[in-house]
């Protein structure tokens, strides 16, 4: 029974892997100048069984400035870069559908002069039974932009921490596999000779009764 349900934690373990929900995840901070940067933004519906629709708008402040720039919008399928600064160089790389709860963007080829404070504004539209309800979702991103990327100790720490409980993980399930093969194979040589025992007993009982009645 014990190994059964560990099989059955297993399954799980593989189940919630291959069919996460959605998670709101911070945006990076630091971009490096010359090289592309995924600004994000993710807002996650309450009730996914909810249908919604929504726009995406992003917003950009210069260090130093104290107005927001309003930069990109999109509204399925159309996406718009409306400042000259970002002209072909903003890429959509959130959600392709109607109902948006990843509003992410790519910046190509990124200059020290988007060093600042980007803004994504995410207006979302939910269409219940009795009426519809209008939300709207701010997310602020820091973003530095540095000559050469920065790799501080508590992100390498963190890192490392990440494979080793990968591989711990994996060695615990192997064992909880073989461990369970194991135990599965002798359930079955028990039963299969018990089944053998009786089969021999209710022969001898056969031959008992046939010589009493000769």
């Amino acid at each position: 029974m014990i190994c059964h349900l560990c099989l059955l934690v297993v399954f799980n373990l593989f189940v919630f892997q291959c069919h996460g929900g959605c998670a709101e995840v911070d945006s990076m901070t630091e971009a490096v100048a010359g090289e592309g940067f995924l600004l994000g933004c993710i807002s996650c519906k309450k009730r996914e069984e909810v249908s919604a629709r929504a726009t995406v708008d992003w917003h950009f402040k210069p260090q130093g400035e104290v107005e927001f720039r309003h930069i990109f919008h999109y509204d399925h399928p159309s996406a718009n870069i409306l400042h000259q600064d970002f002209s072909q160089r903003l890429e959509w790389r959130g959600t392709k559908n109607k109902d948006i709860q990843i509003g992410a963007i790519y910046i190509h080829n990124v200059t020290f002069n988007e060093t600042g404070m980007y803004r994504c504004t995410i207006l979302r539209t939910l269409f219940l039974s009795l009426y519809n309800e209008h939300v709207t979702v701010e997310k602020d991103v820091e973003l530095n932009v540095v000559a050469v990327a920065n790799r501080e100790l508590t992100s390498v720490i963190s890192e490392i921490m990440m494979y080793v409980l990968i591989v711990v993980l994996q060695l615990w399930l192997i064992g909880v596999l073989v461990y369970c093969y194991k135990k599965i194979s002798e359930e079955y040589e028990v039963r299969d000779a018990n089944k053998a025992l009786k089969a021999q007993a209710q022969l001898s009982k056969d031959n008992s009764d046939g010589v009493q009645i000769e």
